[in-house]
């Protein structure tokens, strides 16, 4: 699954910095999973109504990074809400195709990303967690303020406890023969 790969995380409002060389990693796993046979799905987030400030359907923003756009996918999904299961057709498309284990990819780290491996695991599935394949970027408000180093890994090993197998690139590229 690549989620959210959106001009929006590109353009600064909403800079992804960490990991380095995500996007890349992210074009690395599309490719594999291509050349092995694994269904690629790509998640596009939409905000509902049309007052948002990011993620509003239509902009040059909202759209798809030119590098995952211009690579094949199995099925896009457009979500509202931070789980890719929420409110879309992922859950039965999975089942139709005895697909067990998902592939998180994607952006940001703490929010979709989590969220959908979450959810994964609520539905019965398995999900494995790319760690260099997934990014987030640094975070403050009224609660703190956090480094996306710092958010990055947090997420990492909470996922570890109990949601995910975490892993990179390169470990999941080894991992499929």
């Amino acid at each position: 699954m690549v989620i959210d790969v959106q001009n929006e995380y590109f353009t600064g409002k909403l800079p992804v910095s960490h990991p380095p060389d995500s996007l890349n990693n992210i074009i690395r796993m599309i490719e594999h999973s291509h050349k092995k046979g694994i269904p690629v799905v790509v998640i596009q987030h939409t905000a509902p109504g049309n007052d948002s400030k990011t993620f509003r359907k239509g902009t040059a923003e909202w759209n798809l990074h030119p590098k995952i756009a211009a690579q094949k996918n199995d099925h896009l999904i457009e979500k509202n809400l931070p789980g890719s299961f929420t409110g879309t057709d992922l859950e039965p498309w999975l089942r139709e195709r005895g697909i067990d284990t998902v592939v998180i990819t994607g952006y940001m780290t703490q929010m979709c990303c989590d969220t959908t491996a979450r959810q994964a695991l609520h539905a019965g599935f398995s999900a494995e967690f790319i760690s260099d394949a997934t990014g987030t970027l640094q975070i403050e408000n009224y609660a703190g303020r956090v480094t996306a180093e710092e958010l990055h890994r947090a997420i990492l090993v909470t996922q570890a406890m109990r949601f995910s197998k975490v892993m990179t690139t390169d470990q999941w590229v080894e991992s499929i023969p």
